[in-house]
């Protein structure tokens, strides 16, 4: 059993708080992702986890076992870095070993051991070569491989991709998703990209100034922020923020949404309390329209991306700026400064009130 339960988890350097009695239940078998800009705690909290960082206040179990005074290496956890901390006068197959090695396990074990993580991580071929002779992409996999001989009951991710390029990145996202469904152990992965968290997480927890704003699953938190910085945060382009009026409509007695420039339409589903709220919209659930057929907004500036490109907007008499995803053939019909209309699929839209919470979520 490989859960972990995070009970009132604080963090005080000195008399400075930095995480703030976090409450978590990380299943067993579980890919789980913290995700959050710097400096949020996400990264303490996995030390803290990893038993690198003392736990100022609450309880941390691991399977069932309460571990806050326990040594890292007796908590059945095995963590991996960002910056690979390789020994380079090691051959990949010492290196994956060592720590095996350190507690008396016997060789004929070690290299067993190595050899089946080896194959997981299609590296048996690099077993006698050092460091220095790999690419970032292969010490990565010897970092990981070391922590998979340990056999722990949870592993632990911290920005292991962040020294990567672009292109290796993807490589390794899909190789640790397919090392998680392969081995079935839980895995908590901290990231600061957003993108990471929503392709590789059975679960994303959203961390933000030492606090967790919400968990759940990648699709749930996109579609269902709970509130304006998870809406924010998640989806790239972000989401959009547009000011609007939420009134009874006297004929229908459902609710509709008057945006600035005069452009009103109804909103579908649950009903909301009248008053001044932020419309949450995805740049996939705007359309760009002829003028005088929705909200009014003049084009800023396009990024073309190949079979798509992105088009910022800013909508008239409000500082807001929108981005909406066009295809490539609309896109090529476009030019800057050209008035323009969006019109918004409202049945996608989350009003997000004074406190930024979700009001129709």
């Amino acid at each position: 059993m490989g859960s972990v339960a995070l009970r009132q988890i604080q963090k005080r350097y000195g008399d400075t708080p930095v995480i703030h009695g976090v409450d978590l239940d990380v299943r067993d078998g579980e890919f789980m992702v913290f995700v959050g800009p710097s400096g949020c705690g996400k990264s303490t909290m996995l030390r803290m986890i990893a038993g690198l960082e003392e736990i100022s206040g609450g309880d941390l179990a691991i399977a069932g076992e309460r571990v806050n005074e326990l040594a890292p290496a007796a908590r059945g956890t095995a963590m991996v870095f960002q910056n690979y901390a390789l020994y380079p006068h090691m051959t990949v197959a010492e290196n994956m070993g060592f720590g095996l090695r350190i507690t008396g396990t016997p060789k004929a074990q070690i290299k067993e051991a190595v050899g089946r993580a080896a194959e997981i991580l299609r590296i048996g071929h690099l077993l006698e070569r050092r460091p220095k002779a790999l690419s970032g992409g292969e010490r990565q996999r010897v970092a990981i491989g070391r922590a998979i001989v340990r056999k722990p009951k949870v592993f632990l991710f911290d920005e292991p991709l962040s020294n990567l390029d672009a292109a290796l990145r993807v490589q390794m996202r899909l190789e640790l998703s397919r090392l998680h469904q392969e081995l079935g152990t839980t895995m908590i992965y901290v990231t600061h990209d957003q993108v990471e968290a929503m392709t590789m997480g059975d679960r994303i927890a959203v961390f933000h100034q030492g606090r967790i704003e919400q968990v759940g699953p990648p699709l749930e938190l996109y579609r269902q922020p709970a509130n304006q910085f998870v809406a924010g945060f998640l989806g790239s382009p972000k989401m959009n923020f547009i000011r609007c009026s939420a009134m009874v409509d006297a004929g229908t007695g459902g609710i509709r949404l008057q945006f600035a420039g005069g452009f009103h339409a109804p909103l579908p589903g649950a009903g909301v309390t009248p008053g001044d709220y932020e419309l949450g919209i995805r740049p996939e659930h705007l359309a760009i329209a002829p003028a005088g057929h929705g909200l009014a907004a003049q084009l800023q500036l396009l990024e073309h991306l190949g079979d798509s490109a992105v088009a910022y907007l800013r909508v008239s008499g409000s500082d807001a700026m929108v981005a909406v995803k066009v295809d490539a053939d609309r896109a090529a019909a476009l030019q800057a400064g050209t008035r323009v209309a969006l019109a918004p699929d409202l049945r996608h839209a989350v009003l997000f009130g004074a406190d930024g919470t979700a009001a129709n979520r």
